[in-house]
């Protein structure tokens, strides 16, 4: 069979680029490899519910606060208005969405990507069927390569492909045992404290009956492992049992090409669209799939390679303002922990917990109340000039 698309990868974007353009009539096949999970905190905005529609019965936790840990030890806790932020555990959530995708027409296959090999025939994407352990190769027109960070089909594909910042995230997800010690199963614990990670944060969150407990850093010889011992400990978690442990990388930076100009383009983690600052993958990733399969449909509707940027165009679109800002947030708050303590400080202030609860459940930059940004805007510059005091709200 000659499909129209081939997607690489069976994560959120690859999911839902697959359902997307099955649902739209085209043939498409899904390679994803046999038991990988993606460590991962599991926060989905509400946004994400109504976008993509997705169930009650997939949320296994629902966070009505948000608690923010300096490295002093300051606590500033953020409610959730009007609303609630849902969890998921990646393990029964990915395939979930592997098999809507399938229902919806998409065909499946279990396998490990190996490379793509073009021909007078076409273009054919090779894999190793995890079944027989012999290689195969599909037919089809156009590649969505949704593999994941350090992604194969990015470094092989496309320009600069293996040119892209990344964080080392590791977590472990542990039986929770209900509310214990510094431990509550609805409220997510954001710790930026430089002993658990010199350049990003660590994370205590909740899944219902377990809860992910992890962090991230690009620095080289931080032990991950040594850290979420220290998070599980302070949480009072260090005597639950250990289900499962992971790590993988994490990109910062979405990258400036997403297309190869003939028969590629990437999604997801392969294009680098997780948030800076926040770490957020989840909703970007299937936003990233959503898109790739708009210019992989209009690609084949016009003949034209060149629709195939529209990915990138019209993610950039909506979003750039959003990972502008946070890069620029995660560039200056997050080098030392006199800096991380003034970051937690500002989070105390009202008009920035409100603002940016609206940014993250809407995934909009909120102009509603120019007032409170002038505000806002004020306190950042003092904090970052140091004319505040970091203890002070």
């Amino acid at each position: 069979m000659n499909y129209d698309v081939v997607v690489v990868g069976g994560g959120p974007s690859g999911a839902t680029a697959a359902e997307d353009l099955a649902r739209s009539g085209h043939t498409v096949a899904l390679i994803d490899r046999d038991g990988r999970i993606k460590p991962c905190g599991g926060a989905i905005p509400p946004r994400l519910i109504r976008d993509f529609d997705l169930p009650d019965d997939q949320l296994v936790a629902k966070i009505t606060t948000a608690r923010m840990i300096s490295p002093t030890g300051r606590r500033v806790d953020i409610p959730i208005e009007n609303g609630f932020v849902g969890m998921v555990d990646r393990e029964h959530f990915d395939e979930f969405l592997r098999v809507r995708a399938e229902k919806t027409g998409a065909v499946r296959h279990t396998g490990t990507y190996l490379r793509i090999d073009r021909d007078d025939a076409g273009t054919h994407v090779v894999f190793r069927d995890k079944a027989t352990g012999e290689e195969r190769a599909l037919a089809c027109k156009l590649v969505i390569g949704a593999d994941g960070a350090r992604s194969n089909i990015a470094r092989t594909e496309v320009k600069d492909g293996d040119h892209i910042p990344y964080v080392i995230a590791y977590h472990e997800i542990i039986a929770s045992p209900g509310p214990r010690g510094d431990y509550d199963p609805a409220r997510c614990d954001v710790i930026y404290d430089g002993a658990i990670s010199p350049d990003f944060y660590g994370w205590v969150f909740p899944h219902g009956k377990s809860a992910s407990v992890g962090m991230g850093s690009m620095v080289k010889g931080v032990d991950l492992k040594l850290a979420t011992a220290a998070l599980r400990k302070n949480a009072g978690l260090d005597d639950c049992e250990t289900i499962r442990r992971e790590g993988a990388p994490i990109p910062l930076k979405p990258l400036d090409k997403w297309d190869n100009g003939r028969d590629v383009v990437l999604a997801g983690d392969a294009a680098g669209v997780v948030a800076p600052s926040s770490g957020e993958g989840i909703y970007y990733a299937m936003v990233g799939g959503r898109v790739a399969a708009t210019a992989a449909a209009a690609t084949l509707s016009s003949g034209r390679a060149k629709d195939l940027q529209l990915a990138r165009k019209l993610f950039m679109r909506e979003h750039k303002s959003v990972f502008k800002i946070l890069g620029a947030m995660q560039n200056a708050y997050y080098r030392s922990d006199e800096r991380r303590e003034r970051f937690v400080t500002l989070c105390h202030d009202i008009d920035v917990q409100r603002l940016t609860f609206e940014a993250y459940m809407n995934k909009e930059l909120v102009k509603a109340r120019p007032l409170a940004h002038i505000k806002i805007g004020i306190k950042n510059l003092a904090h970052l000039a140091g004319i505040i005091s970091a203890t002070r709200a």
